[in-house]
């Protein structure tokens, strides 16, 4: 099955973010698109041709990771965001979780903006262990490295330089700023809904 890349043209006009940044963040994306569509291809094709044990089938089995996640990633980051954002339910089960787990909504959000300000590249998500019944704010490094296993992603922010250097140069604290602006609050509560939870 190949994978069809979603429209997010709907975020345009967000405020503090330029329609070049938006439109040169979704062609990156499309590429994770593709990119994965073509490495599906290429495993069929090795597969026929009996090269499944071979070194390159394992480098682009390595590199499967890196393109699927920034292709997901980035689904999760566009679709976790709304023009002129949607403010948090004070009464909703992940503001309770959240004060919970962290104290207080903005004590979580000064640790978000700190994991967000991690020298390097990536994300900064916050996952909820099902397990362990627990909210974790995390550094994702690159696509591929540092996904708490089996955690469910709550709220994606790219803190990849191609997500704000066009508006802001190295500030990326005033990226920050605008992203917690354009957050659909609704997305992230459906996402700690549909998260199992286990007895």
């Amino acid at each position: 099955m190949a994978y069809q890349a979603m429209n997010f043209e709907r975020l345009l006009g967000s405020e503090g973010f330029s329609n070049q940044l938006l439109t040169n963040h979704f062609t990156l994306y499309n590429g994770y698109v593709t990119n994965t569509n073509k490495l599906l291809e290429e495993f069929a094709e090795m597969e026929k041709q009996g090269k499944i044990g071979t070194p390159q089938f394992g480098e682009l089995k390595r590199r499967f990771g890196w393109e699927f996640d920034g292709m997901r990633l980035h689904e999760l980051y566009f679709g976790n965001m709304v023009k002129g954002g949607m403010a948090p339910d004070k009464g909703a089960s992940l503001q309770a979780k959240i004060n919970q787990d962290f104290g207080s909504f903005d004590n979580w959000v000064k640790m978000f903006k700190a994991v967000g300000t991690i020298r390097g590249i990536g994300w900064a998500v916050l996952y909820y262990d099902q397990v362990g019944k627990q909210l974790f704010n995390t550094w994702i490094n690159e696509h591929d490295t540092g996904h708490l296993a089996g955690a469910v992603p709550i709220l994606i922010m790219d803190v990849f330089e191609h997500a704000f250097m066009t508006d802001y140069g190295l500030k990326r604290p005033d990226y920050i700023e605008a992203f917690f602006k354009a957050i659909d609050w609704s997305v992230a509560q459906k996402r700690f809904e549909a998260a199992p939870k286990q007895a």
